[in-house]
């Protein structure tokens, strides 16, 4: 490609920072010019992320390069509102926003964000010039139960799901050391974990008169990456009309993928795909959802959402390998 994207990158320290930056690196389309950290300037990004010794000689920016076309936001919940306030970007940039600043609507410095999930909102996407990029659970949650939301049959939804230690970020805290994950598993945040607000958003936006209630049970992994959610939905329909219904909402999107088969973790990590597998038994639907949330449920949807704003084939630079074992 001749004209390549700039691409910038603000925080680019953490779990995500370091995954889009794999991901921006390897990208045939794109140029990577510059990653910002503070707390790490100056020093090369292998420093930090020691897999890419030999990758890229860069090095972290402590000031901001404005001369890019699209710039990646990610920064703490919270941060990235105050960047973008504390910051004038040309109007040309295009932000990507991987917090949960934007999500629910919110703008900052005349910027308005589109929810940037593709199976969702890809028209929208690709006339954006600002993303919020979804949650990680959001986007396993969704993706099992935005098809019945389609079909205006959804109801009441009973979910567990279940992410590994980087879904807390890279700052060391009590339930994220080894000796506490290790051989352990817990619940928090039951019930009212801060994705919900997104996932009926956007089931709202397909079904209005969606009531809900979306009971989720959120729980801490034995793991280092990957989500998998299980939803059971009451439903009439049979498997074959319920699995005909979620082929065809995802007919049109690479990165999902509807099976009977069994799904498992380990089919995702390291890609950005979602698996969907159906099952039911009487009149419920039980929905597994699978994905690995630092790629499609962070960095690599960040990146398919850059694919489709720029007009690029929307699997460009995502191309990427399962660990299978």
């Amino acid at each position: 490609m001749a004209n390549k994207i700039k691409a910038g990158i603000v925080g680019g320290a953490g779990y995500t920072g370091g995954e889009t930056i794999r991901l921006l690196l390897n990208h045939p389309g794109v140029a990577l010019t510059f990653v910002h950290s503070r707390s790490n300037a100056g020093s090369p990004l292998y420093a930090v992320h020691p897999d890419l010794l030999g990758e890229t000689d860069l090095k972290f920016a402590e000031s901001l390069q404005h001369d890019v076309d699209v710039l990646f936001l990610c920064l703490g919940h919270g941060e990235s509102r105050k960047f973008l306030q504390d910051n004038t970007l040309n109007s040309t940039v295009k932000v990507i926003d991987l917090s949960q600043d934007f999500r629910l609507g919110e703008t900052a410095s005349d910027r308005a964000f589109v929810y940037g999930l593709p199976e969702l909102n890809k028209s929208e996407i690709k006339k954006a010039s600002n993303i919020a990029n979804p949650g990680c659970f959001a986007t396993a949650l969704q993706l099992g139960v935005l098809p019945l939301a389609k079909a205006g049959i959804l109801s009441e939804v009973f979910s567990t799901g279940i992410t590994g230690s980087t879904g807390a970020g890279q700052k060391l805290q009590d339930t994220t050391h080894f000796t506490w994950r290790a051989n352990n598993i817990s619940a928090y945040k039951t019930l009212t974990h801060q994705h919900l607000k997104e996932v009926n958003r956007s089931v709202k936006q397909l079904q209005p008169e969606f009531t809900g209630p979306i009971n989720f049970v959120p729980w801490r992994g034995d793991f280092t990456r990957g989500i998998f959610v299980s939803s059971i939905i009451a439903s009439d329909k049979s498997l074959v009309e319920l699995t005909a219904l979620y082929k065809d909402f995802f007919a049109q999107h690479p990165f999902t993928t509807v099976t009977s088969e069994t799904v498992d973790l380990k089919q995702v990590i390291n890609t950005n795909k979602c698996l969907i597998g159906l099952e039911k038994e009487g009149n419920k639907l039980v929905v597994h959802s699978a994905v690995d949330n630092l790629l499609k449920g962070a960095s690599g949807q960040a990146v398919h959402n850059m694919n489709l704003m720029f007009g690029l084939e929307e699997t460009s630079g995502l191309k990427l390998k399962s660990i299978a074992f």
